[in-house]
């Protein structure tokens, strides 16, 4: 290949297989390349002269958009990395959490800019679009309801996608591509209401255990084992404040009845596996006969497909007997699932939805049992060790619409009544002199 410099070097002439002569020069750090189209080598250098001047006039007008890493790369990096960095820590949820806000909103609007077109002003306008859609869909409505209107996706759910779009950028920045992160906080945004988390109130978490005992004891042979385990996952969670997927995790040889030393009273002991690794939980008193309960109810094991073994069981047929199990050690707690029955139960009693309109789950048992510790005036650092969890969120959440955290005699201080000052004298404009010793000679002076 036959190659040429014009320019001190700055451009290149070469060619290749073919008659017509090519340049190229480096602007900024960035290659470029073109074709003179002529196959003579004095006209080439004019023509290449010429294009790198006109390029050059291009470059400083800033007509030339910088050649750098698009978003859609740095994102491809950024999932590569964080599946295996944080194997095992993080939980495949939370990971394809990432991988469906990048599909499904980021990509779409920021895939094809450069990493350093992604400006707090740009992701502003990202806000200002997933305003104007709508999230989820609401349910169909009953017959006799108006059609709930579609509302736009929620503060958390934007707040979830900039958390992935920050992690994306961060990764640019890792690598070099970018060389700050832009500021990414909401604009305009003031200091949120002070909301607490649905809970029970005592009245209420009474009126919770009494519905689901009364379940338990209606119920059909076919669902009394899970009636009752309901029950006691109610009565075990209000007093253990265990998070839903860490009861999930629990098996038995996690759990251990105790007798505690300061109080003579039993309680259990656990191992809790969750979100925050592997931690220690001393439940409530009242966890411990629930508990006891689990121990002792085996669990009917049905041999076939139920739907064979209600076939024969309607013609009269002989159907094989069912067979009970016992927890072993291995065993889960609460094997199988809850939340349709304790949804069942809460609307059948009217303890869906708390005062503010706020849907309860089964979370809310574990608030109902921060809460309750926190009007017993419990210690708010043990309770935040005890649900593995800071002091700050308590205080935030829980701590901050308690009653018994307002001490009256502190707030109420009145200050004692004083005789008022007796009055000495009263001065006037010309009558000074009546009222002091000086006899008036002075006063009259100054007058």
């Amino acid at each position: 290949m036959t190659r040429h410099e014009i320019l001190s070097g700055k451009v290149q002439l070469y060619r290749r297989t073919t008659r017509v002569w090519h340049c190229s020069a480096s602007i900024n750090g960035v290659q470029h390349r073109a074709s003179t189209k002529e196959d003579d080598l004095a006209l080439a250098k004019v023509a290449a002269e010429d294009w790198y001047l006109n390029l050059r006039g291009m470059a400083r007008a800033g007509l030339i958009q910088k050649k750098e890493i698009s978003f859609d790369k740095v994102a491809d990096q950024f999932e590569r990395e964080y599946v295996a960095i944080t194997e095992g820590q993080r939980s495949e949820r939370w990971v394809e959490g990432h991988r469906m806000r990048l599909r499904l909103h980021l990509r779409p609007f920021f895939g094809n800019l450069g990493i350093s077109e992604v400006t707090a002003g740009k992701v502003q306008d990202y806000r200002v679009h997933r305003a104007g859609q709508s999230g989820r869909k609401p349910a169909r409505a009953k017959d006799g309801e108006a059609q709930k209107p579609i509302r736009p996706p929620s503060r958390s759910t934007l707040h979830d996608e900039i958390v992935t779009l920050r992690q994306v950028l961060k990764t640019a920045l890792r690598h070099g591509w970018l060389t700050a992160l832009p500021d990414l906080s909401a604009p305009y945004r003031t200091q949120g209401k002070v909301v607490h988390r649905p809970w029970f109130s005592p009245a209420e978490y009474k009126a919770l255990y009494q519905a689901t005992r009364e379940h338990a004891q209606g119920a059909g042979p076919r669902h009394r084992w899970s009636a009752e385990q309901l029950h006691d996952f109610v009565l075990f969670m209000g007093n253990t404040g265990l998070r839903p997927d860490e009861a999930k995790n629990l098996q038995h040889r996690d759990v251990t009845i105790v007798r505690d030393a300061a109080t003579g009273e039993e309680i259990l002991e656990i191992e809790v596996r969750g979100k925050r690794g592997v931690g220690y939980c001393k439940s409530m008193p009242g966890a411990v006969f629930p508990y006891k309960r689990l121990l002792s109810r085996p669990k009917p094991v049905v041999t076939g497909r139920q739907v064979e073994r209600l076939r024969k069981e309607r013609r009269g047929e002989t159907v094989d007997p069912i067979v009970e199990a016992y927890p072993e050690p291995q065993d889960p707690l609460f094997p199988g699932d809850q939340v349709k029955m304790f949804n069942r139960v809460l609307d059948a009693y009217k303890l869906r939805y708390d005062r503010d309109g706020q849907a309860r789950t089964a979370y809310s048992l574990r608030h109902t049992y921060i809460c309750m510790r926190l009007m017993e005036g419990a210690d708010i650092y043990q309770i935040a060790k005890n649900c593995r969890t800071s002091v700050e969120m308590i205080e935030r959440f829980y701590a901050a619409h308690i009653k018994n955290t307002l001490d009256a005699s502190a707030i109420n201080v009145r200050r004692a009544r004083h005789a008022q000052n007796e009055i000495i004298e009263k001065v006037f404009h010309g009558e000074a002199g009546k009222h002091d010793g000086t006899g008036g000679q002075q006063n009259a002076e100054w007058d």
